[in-house]
């Protein structure tokens, strides 16, 4: 790896700006980078970071300004020319192939050859020696498809440095991880760091900033607003740049009023993609007017119970009911007619159509109702007025309105396009599976009021979110779930971060809340006092 006189700038962006049509995502930004420092970039969803970054790594062409490396100006022709400067991108979606395994993704277009074959065993010792030291473990012969996002991760930034990168690129890199691969990341952060790269972060994640920038940069609608040491800066500061006004950081809400029970599960069995026992007899009910939250380390079983309740996974064993009425083995329209609303996990895998434009987006429920078709045909002025309102409610921004394709929006104008959708058909179960994953802190203060909004009028809400934070600070009641089974329940605002962590482990003392016990039986742990947090 190159090294250069540690705080020596080694990339600046002069004057830049970037235009599409009479849109400018970036304007007149100004930014420098030093040698061996983690700069982190912030903003909100659409502020123009990722199109700052993909001139960077040559995507994109600037409409004006200098980009200069080392002190004299470049002109980045393309991702090669990038590369070749000695610059890595690790996307916020991956850019790997599936069927190929971790070395030959990580060597293609400069690999070692033995004659005129890839000499593959050169490039496993290769990758392994990269792995080992920075400890970014991952098996060099797995296949892409078979590991796991975490290191997926990895293998691209194992790819930067196999090609001798000096200046890292990270753009959203702990939007898909856990908790502990967060921390993982983070550890070897700070390893390149020490090792004279330079780092670049994208990242929503505040307490990310704080942990491990050097210096903070905050773009806000295309501009730059300034450049800060971390020193001295507190997550309510960085919030006021990046917003331009103070921004509730503590969820506010009243104490629930739970009403009728909406949702029941009743022993519920479902199996994971490999034909194993996911879901292990779970039971535990949602009422109207409240939001249960169910906690759990990514891989207990969450997705699949989500799944299944939506209709999207076929049930093994057990009964669920949505208001009264059994939905059990429904397709997912059927569900949804019924009442479900749900924010998916994956919004590209579940959540909307990337080459369908907004008013498409929008109508993927709707295809059918009386007032929205003529003669068989969708109404466009009805379904665009829809779009309009709901882009406008909700603050989805982009850059052409609703005729834009929702693969171009950034991830979080994204997310809020379908949270718009589900909310406002009025279900009575809203299901929201990591309703933040990847979005800005304006954008998270906004999806949490929404969802106590509902609550309030009478929605029952089944939070799952991987965010310990978020469970606890949303959640009236808070059930655990530990390889497949609900195994402990807490009542929302008297449990802490250390004893629902240990529960989420399978070793906590958790409990079930008076009046909500013995359903299905599923519930486990000996009933003792709360004490708050």
């Amino acid at each position: 790896m190159a090294q250069a006189t540690p705080g020596a700038t080694i990339l600046e962006l002069k004057d830049v700006s970037k235009r599409f049509g009479e849109f400018y995502a970036n304007r007149g930004v100004n930014f420098d980078l030093r040698a061996g420092e983690v700069h982190c970039l912030c903003g909100e969803n659409g502020a123009g970071k990722s199109t700052m970054m993909n001139m960077l790594y040559g995507l994109l062409e600037p409409t004006e300004g200098t980009i200069s490396m080392d002190g004299a100006p470049v002109h980045i022709g393309g991702p090669r020319h990038a590369i070749d400067l000695g610059i890595g991108m690790v996307h916020q979606h991956f850019m790997l192939i599936p069927v190929f395994t971790v070395a030959e993704n990580i060597v293609l277009a400069d690999e070692p050859t033995q004659g005129m074959t890839l000499d593959i065993k050169a490039a496993e010792a290769r990758v392994r020696e990269l792995s080992d030291r920075y400890g970014l473990s991952v098996d060099p012969s797995a296949r892409v498809q078979d590991i796991t996002v975490g290191q997926q991760q990895r293998a691209e930034i194992l790819k930067a440095l196999y090609r001798r990168a000096r200046i890292l690129i990270l753009d959203e890199p702990t939007a898909v991880l856990t908790p502990q691969e967060i921390e993982e990341l983070l550890r070897v952060i700070g390893l390149l760091r020490d090792e004279g790269m330079s780092i670049i972060m994208i990242t929503h994640k505040l307490k990310e900033v704080l942990s491990i920038a050097d210096r903070i940069s905050v773009l806000r609608r295309g501009e730059m607003v300034g450049t800060v040491p971390r020193e001295g800066q507190t997550e309510a500061s960085i919030a006021n740049m990046m917003v331009g006004r103070d921004v509730l950081l503590k969820v506010d809400k009243t104490e629930s009023i739970p009403e009728r029970p909406v949702l029941t599960v009743q022993d519920l069995w479902v199996k994971d993609d490999r034909d194993l026992d996911a879901v292990r007899g779970a039971s535990f009910e949602v009422h109207a007017g409240e939001i249960v939250g169910v906690a759990g380390i990514d891989g207990n079983g969450q997705e699949e119970l989500v799944d299944a309740i939506a209709g999207l996974r076929p049930i093994q064993r057990g009964r669920i009911t949505l208001d009264g009425e059994d939905i059990t083995g429904l397709s997912p329209h059927e569900v949804s007619e019924a009442g479900l609303g749900h924010i998916p996990q994956d919004r590209h895998r579940r959540g909307m159509v990337l080459d369908f434009d907004l008013r498409e987006n929008v109508m993927l429920h709707d295809w059918d109702k009386r007032d929205m078709v003529r003669f068989g045909i969708i109404d466009r002025a009805a379904s665009a007025e829809r779009a309009e309102t709901l882009c406008d409610m909700y603050d989805v921004r982009s850059g052409g309105g609703i005729g834009s394709r929702a693969g171009s929006l950034s991830g979080g104008n994204q997310q809020k396009l379908v949270i718009a959708r589900e909310i406002q058909r009025d279900p009575k179960l809203l299901i929201a599976a990591q309703p933040t994953r990847g979005v800005d802190i304006g954008a998270i203060e906004f999806i949490h009021r929404r969802l106590v909004e509902e609550r309030d009028a009478g929605t029952a809400v089944l939070l799952v979110s991987l965010e310990m934070s978020e469970v606890l600070s949303l959640s009236d009641r808070i059930v655990v779930i530990f390889e497949g089974e609900i195994v402990a329940e807490f009542e929302g605002g008297r449990v802490d971060e250390q004893r629902l962590g240990m529960a989420m482990i399978g070793s906590g003392d958790g409990h079930s809340v008076p009046g909500q016990a013995g359903i299905g039986g599923a519930l486990a742990g000996p009933e003792v006092e709360e004490t708050p947090a």
